[in-house]
């Protein structure tokens, strides 16, 4: 006979109490936690039977093994037609992975799945609790790929969606999404802290012990994080944010966890109305186009991942109404901002305490470089003095507190990119060119040590 638990779940972080709390013990949250009926059931076991192994992950006849004996071969990976997302997965999707893809409503979550199931060579479940077949029919017409090895399952009972899977054996399965399924074993609603723990850790079990990859996409919070508790990000093996603008037409993919390679990638997409296409190029998408040179605009070779491209900073500078003068920054750290400010003042005797300061990444992207700092720079003083900057100029380096150009990472790489684009000349660091033959390359390198011989290059 089944056994019923009440428990306390808390909404943002996951931590279980028997009792109710005001504050939460773990996260420190306030009225977050919510009382939910957990489900124990002597049946679990007899329908986990359905579809588990006899050997494996999870299984009763598994036997601890000394490391020697385990066989280190090397991880293989299944590629897809989509290069942007290998490039996002470390080189392709890993046998047995779990995959979660997080994303705001309308972001494209679901379009990005669906064309990766209709393109991907092998058998494909794609499993639906929000939508019916006949939606995902219409979105898939829409998107123009026809494939007949991708079968569609609208349910939400774990158990069926389990069993199935088990009998078809596909070679990716995609559920879409994570909040909408239901294990029978919790007494409480879908999405629920406990549900979505629960149906997480049963979808790991079984794409390990079957060798099948899984892709599962979530929903988000009004702060940007992934809903359901944190253990959830803990039990997948990649964490994959799709985010963009609903004010522009590009999607971003970036890694926040992944086991099997880098997390510094990202994968560029532009929406469109057959789909999303992959940008090959993104400097294509983060350059803006203009007719002349305008002041408070430079160009940075900047680096995501193993992957260069070139940005456009744009700054604005000018004269405040108010006491206080505002510092505003879009896709760049308004802290790192306020200390090339000060950096400026200090070194150059440039003031900028009585002037507003606005500063913007075309493109609508975030950039965590340190190597964008002089671009930056010469985007502010640009603004300040009115004097616009070569459009086939760029910029790549760091700035210290104490004023030096600092060296970065993969300086070649951001010069191919810049070369291969039409630009002229680019400023790098002096303490970078160790190595490097700047006669194979068809731009001028610029050697740059300090920020006071940038501005005499400049504005002289």
């Amino acid at each position: 006979m089944s056994k019923l638990i009440k428990q306390f779940f808390c909404n943002s972080c996951g931590h279980n109490s028997p009792k109710w709390e005001g504050k939460c013990p773990s996260c420190g949250a306030w009225n977050s936690l919510h009382e939910e009926v957990v489900q124990k059931s002597s049946s679990r076991e007899e329908v986990k039977k359905i579809w588990r192994p006899q050997s494996g992950i999870g299984s009763s006849q598994a036997k601890m093994i000394h490391i020697d004996q385990v066989q280190s071969n090397r991880t293989l990976r299944m590629k897809t037609v989509d290069e942007e997302l290998n490039r996002v997965l470390g080189g392709g999707i890993v046998n047995g992975s779990l995959i979660l893809v997080g994303g705001e409503p309308g972001i494209g979550k679901s379009t990005l799945m669906l064309q990766v199931a209709m393109q991907f060579e092998g058998k494909v479940l794609y499993v639906s609790g929000e939508e019916s077949e006949e939606q995902i029919k219409m979105r898939a017409d829409r998107i123009m790929h026809r494939r007949s090895d991708c079968y569609l399952l609208s349910d939400t009972n774990l158990t069926q969606i389990l069993v199935q899977a088990a009998e078809l054996r596909p070679s990716l399965i995609i559920i879409d999404s994570i909040q909408t399924i239901q294990s029978q074993f919790v007494d409480s609603a879908p999405g629920s802290v406990s549900q979505v723990r629960e149906s997480a850790a049963e979808i790991q079990r079984f794409a390990k012990e079957m060798h099948i990859p899984v892709f599962i996409i979530g929903h988000v919070t009004k702060d940007g994080t992934i809903a359901g508790p944190k253990l959830l990000e803990h039990i997948v093996d990649v964490v994959l944010q799709f985010e963009g603008d609903n004010h522009y037409t590009h999607r971003i993919l970036r890694t926040i966890k992944n086991r099997f390679g880098s997390t510094a990638e990202l994968g560029i997409y532009e929406m469109q109305s057959s789909g999303l296409r992959e940008v090959s190029n993104p400097s294509e998408l983060l350059i803006s186009q203009k007719d002349k040179n305008l002041s408070g605009s430079a160009i940075s070779a900047t680096m995501e991942g193993i992957r260069p491209m070139l940005i456009e900073t744009q700054a604005l500078v000018s004269s405040s109404v108010y006491s206080a003068a505002q510092r505003s920054s879009t896709g760049f750290d308004q802290k790192r901002l306020s200390m090339l400010l000060a950096v400026l003042e200090k070194r150059c005797g440039i003031q900028f305490s009585g002037s507003d300061v606005f500063l913007n990444i075309a493109g609508g992207i975030k950039v965590s470089d340190p190597g964008i700092d002089m671009a930056v720079l010469a985007a502010l003083v640009s603004s300040l003095e009115d004097i616009p900057i070569d459009a086939h100029l760029c910029f790549a380096g760091e700035i210290g507190l104490s004023g030096e150009v600092r060296s970065i990472q993969r300086l070649e790489l951001r010069i191919q990119e810049a070369a291969r684009l039409g630009f002229k000349q680019i400023f790098v660091s002096k303490f970078n060119l160790k190595g490097i033959d700047s006669k194979k390359y068809n731009i001028q390198i610029t050697p740059i040590s300090r920020i006071e011989e940038l501005y005499q290059w400049l504005f002289g």
